[in-house]
């Protein structure tokens, strides 16, 4: 992976990446001509190196979908089946999820929340893509954070951005209305076969709770 350059730097921000201080900033994503939303905070350091320790079949697994006042209860379930230690880095975990789905409910408008906590080891959606939906919340936990860049002429970016891990990002997917082609384009890292497991909670909105049942 190759330094950026200025003019290179220019062309990612000018296609739409706002940078968000605090995950309330994330609300940036609906600012016109907003197609990915990044928020650099100083993520917990404690709990990322304890979620690097645990064994990996501890790690936090779950496909729900549910209101977002239900999440922390459905987080300490999930913990509870995954076998993840309770402790005081747990609940923070699960505060830090119940908070970025708060304010991902919020700034989506929804009533309810696809919450999916994966534990990935594969090379699994390698492929630089649009997600076709209206707009996806991302972070990674443990592991390699999601990698994103700017193309125009072809599926492949020049230059390859990697979000840091512990950092939230917020994607607009396909169906975001009115949408302009940004040519930022995202993808999971490819970590198949280096002995590498992400823990990556992902978040959609569900705006027809009876279709997705």
């Amino acid at each position: 992976m190759t330094m950026l350059d200025e003019k290179t730097k220019k062309a990612i921000v000018d296609a739409g990446v706002g940078v968000a201080k605090t995950i309330q900033d994330l609300a940036v994503i609906r600012d016109p001509g907003c197609a990915v939303a990044l928020c650099q905070r100083q993520p917990d350091r404690n709990v990322l190196e304890w979620l690097e320790r645990l064994d990996s079949d501890r790690l936090p697994k779950a496909r729900v979908i549910l209101p977002p006042d239900r999440i922390s209860e459905a987080l300490e379930q999930i913990c509870d089946i995954s076998d993840t230690p309770d402790c005081e880095e747990r609940n923070r975990l699960i505060d830090d999820v119940t908070k970025l789905a708060k304010v991902f409910a919020d700034l989506m408008k929804t009533a309810h929340l696809r919450l999916r906590f994966d534990v990935v080891t594969t090379n699994s959606c390698k492929k630089f893509h649009i997600d076709r939906i209206t707009a996806r919340l991302l972070c990674t936990y443990r592991g390699t954070g999601t990698q994103y860049g700017f193309s125009i002429d072809g599926p492949e970016p020049d230059h390859i951005l990697t979000v840091p891990t512990g950092s939230p990002i917020v994607l607009r997917g396909s169906l975001w209305p009115e949408t302009p082609k940004s040519g930022i384009l995202h993808r999971s890292p490819p970590i198949e076969g280096t002995g590498e497991y992400r823990s990556i909670l992902v978040l959609d909105p569900i705006f027809d709770l009876e279709k997705e049942m």
